[in-house]
This record gives structure tokens, sequence and C-alpha cells, in this order.
């Protein structure tokens, strides 16, 4: 992927027992469509490396068979855009950063879409499945069980102490830095 030779790193060659299973290499997620056909990795702008791997590190301390699992980190802003196109004009438009106002930190690989895996390698509980775009989604909603409740703070107390912020409106999405730094400091993915 060419994503190595623009500097991003693959986060699995940093940490192996970091999962990876990027949902837009496969058409189950809110597209509905594959929309990553080469990109198979987790890549990471290098200033996200260092935190990414201390998330992990803070997760093993209090739960030993847990591992952070990847859905979605750096991604091209051409998919972006297909994203975009998607849910442009509809109700989940809200959800999905828009290519034209620069995009997302998705977008500068300072962002990660994630959630916890057991030892048998099986996502816990959070109430919602990454992706979901409503507001059951959200990290104030409480109509979830109490384990869902208890695994997402879990995951954002880990996220935030690494030095990610949490998207309020998905539990499973962290960025490192704000829109404002990424377009001061950092170059956008083609």
């Amino acid at each position: 992927m060419y994503l190595d030779s623009l500097g991003y790193v693959n986060v699995a060659e940093q940490d192996s027992s970091i999962r990876v299973n990027l949902m837009y290499s496969k058409d189950d997620n809110f597209t509905g469509k594959r929309l990553y056909n080469d990109l198979r990795e987790a890549y990471l702008h290098p200033d996200a490396i260092a935190p990414l791997l201390k998330a992990q590190q803070l997760l093993h301390e209090t739960h030993p068979d847990y591992d952070i699992i990847i859905f979605d980190a750096a991604r091209p802003m051409h998919i972006q855009q297909l994203m975009w196109n998607t849910v442009k004009g509809t109700k989940q438009q809200n959800y999905v950063s828009n290519p034209a106002h620069g995009g997302g930190l998705h977008n500068y690989g300072l962002a990660v879409d994630i959630s916890i895996v057991n030892a048998q390698g099986d996502t816990i509980t959070m109430g919602t499945l990454v992706d979901h775009l409503g507001r059951e989604a959200h990290t104030d909603y409480t109509a979830i069980s109490p384990e869902a409740l208890q695994n997402r703070k879990l995951l954002i107390k880990i996220m935030r102490q690494a030095g990610f912020r949490s998207l309020p409106s998905e539990w499973w999405h962290f960025n490192l830095v704000s829109r404002n730094v990424a377009r001061e400091k950092y170059k956008v993915i083609p």
C-alpha cells in the first residue's frame, strides 16, 4: 500500500497484539460497498503511533486478556469522498466528514476507529456495532446494557489517558488532535 511510501506507519509492525480488521475492505459497512481494494493493514501518522501503543499497554494493565482492534485508521481523501457521496443529503450526513471542508482526522492518519476484543478474538459488547450511524452510538447514550456502558467507559478511559480525544457521536472513534491543528500542521492523504 502506498501509505508507507508517504511516511505512514503500519500499526501491526509496531505491535502485533493490536488486532486489525478494516471494515472498509469488505462490503459489510454503512456504505454497503467495499471501499478499500488494496488496503488491508492499519496505518497511522507517526505522531499517532506512540499514543496508540500506550493505549494497548494501559488496556493490558487492567485487562491482560483484552486487545485493541482497529476497524479503520488512515483513510485517503478519495475514499472519504465515496463515503460522503453515500450519506450526502440524508440524516446520516452529520456522521461523515465532508471532503469539501477538509475531511476528518482519518484523512491525516490521526484518527482510529477501534473496539476491544477478548482472548478468543471476539469483540466485547459496546451496545452497537462499530459504524452505526445513529443516536445509540453516541458516548452519552445510556439506554444500553450495563456491561456495554462499562465497556465504552473502559475504551474511552484508556484512549484519553493515552492522549486521544473521543468523538461524542461515535463511541469507537478517537482523534489525536483537533481539526484545526491537523489542517495547520499535517498533510491530507490524497
